[in-house]
């Protein structure tokens, strides 16, 4: 088209680019930016499926086909590595297919006699209330219109709950924030809607912790085959398909390794899925207690340890007792952890990321220590978002 641009990218919080930098809202790459300013579909422009995008915050690239998406994934880790001056052979990327999500962070509100609930807007915090979601689970969607029921007893004007919700082995593990739950009517309430929707645990936390009011047996969430208790509110991949190609691309790159340390290791998804022995560093006190009880019942060898790896990371020597590391770090990434790393004699690292940045700032530390990036998986794990997961093996040379 003679007076417009293709879009020839996805830059990182989802606008279309062209080649001369020009920026485009919803657009997918081999659209046409016109002069004006109007983006004409190409062959890769797909029909957002839900009635809600692009104003709900929940996605941001429902306008682009498979193929599109999977690039863009790819190339955020790509770009995030040339930004450091790293390249390293990019695998095929691994979507999570549509609504397989297992855990969603939703909000509630008052207006007027009706309670709105959902996730905030992409461009600034109004509630949209759903009314059909393609990124959670059916589970978790079909108990938000009786959630709002629920809710008239529990949310107060000008004031906003959030709920957590997860899929936990025995169904749904619900925790509000930001509301009190005093009155008898609700407490009259709760053991009808808890057993007609399947609801596992039922916990409100009024801005003092945690405190369940239903939970007829242990809520736990399996992995590697072992049942391990699960705290509220606990970190977990967001897929069941997505976490399966993560642990698959963590036994790959520590490979026939005897002992193993998995650092940031939260309630064990790495730790239980490997063979051998095992150390699993973590931070937090609930998930350490959580993953001590399961690998002891199911009779693992694994030594979980509460250790503060920002502040106490394992020291060289420490390290250099592993045949393999795995890292799992927060989005922040594990820059003391991995300055140690560089100075040690370890030979392989599994790095599992949620950001491309960090990374690749990390992976820079190994590379100038003699490391190599000999593969990265990356993971849409966070369907039709600019949210990128990564799975990479290095390994040091000579």
């Amino acid at each position: 088209m003679s007076d417009g641009e293709t879009i020839i990218r996805v830059a990182a919080r989802g606008d279309g680019v062209t080649d001369s930098g020009r920026h485009a809202a919803l657009a997918a790459p081999g659209d046409q930016l016109r002069a004006d300013g109007i983006v004409v579909p190409g062959p890769h422009h797909a029909t957002p499926p839900c009635r809600h995008f692009p104003t709900c915050g929940g996605c941001q690239l429902q306008h682009l086909d498979d193929e599109s998406y999977g690039r863009f994934v790819s190339e955020r880790i790509l770009g995030a590595l040339a930004a450091q001056g790293l390249e390293a052979p990019m695998r095929a990327p691994h979507l999570s297919p549509p609504k397989s999500r297992r855990r969603a962070t939703l909000h509630a509100e008052r207006r007027g006699n009706v309670i709105v609930l959902g996730f905030s807007e992409g461009s600034g915090t109004t509630l949209i209330d759903l009314v059909e979601c393609h990124v959670v689970r059916p589970e978790i969607f079909r108990v938000l219109s009786p959630l709002r029921t629920l809710l008239q007893e529990l949310v107060k004007p000008k004031r906003r709950a959030d709920i957590h919700v997860t899929i936990a082995d025995q169904g749904l593990d619900i925790l509000i924030k930001g509301v009190s739950a005093d009155g008898l009517s609700f407490a009259e309430q709760l053991p009808d809607f808890a057993i007609e929707h399947g609801i596992a645990r039922f916990a409100i936390d009024d801005g003092y912790g945690p405190e369940t009011r239903w939970e007829p047996e242990p809520v736990t969430i399996t992995l590697g085959g072992v049942p391990v208790a699960l705290p509220h509110a606990a970190f977990l991949q967001a897929t069941e398909d997505g976490e399966a190609a993560l642990i698959a691309a963590v036994r790959e790159a520590v490979g026939d390794a005897n002992t193993v340390a998995d650092l940031f290791a939260g309630l064990g998804t790495f730790a239980l899925n490997l063979p051998g022995k095992i150390y699993a560093g973590e931070a937090g006190r609930e998930p350490v207690l959580a993953l001590k009880a399961a690998a002891m019942l199911a009779a693992r060898t694994i030594f979980a340890d509460h250790r503060d790896l920002y502040r106490r990371p394992l020291t060289p020597a420490e390290l250099d007792r592993f045949d393999a590391l795995v890292l799992d770090p927060p989005r922040a990434g594990a820059r003391e952890q991995i300055t140690n790393i560089a100075e040690s004699n370890s030979r392989r690292v599994a790095y599992v990321s949620c950001n491309p940045s960090s990374f690749a700032r990390d992976a820079k530390i190994l590379c100038e220590a003699g490391f190599i990036i000999d593969w990265v998986q990356p993971v849409g794990q966070f369907r039709w978002s600019t949210h990128v997961e990564l799975a990479a093996q290095l390994t040091r040379q000579g």
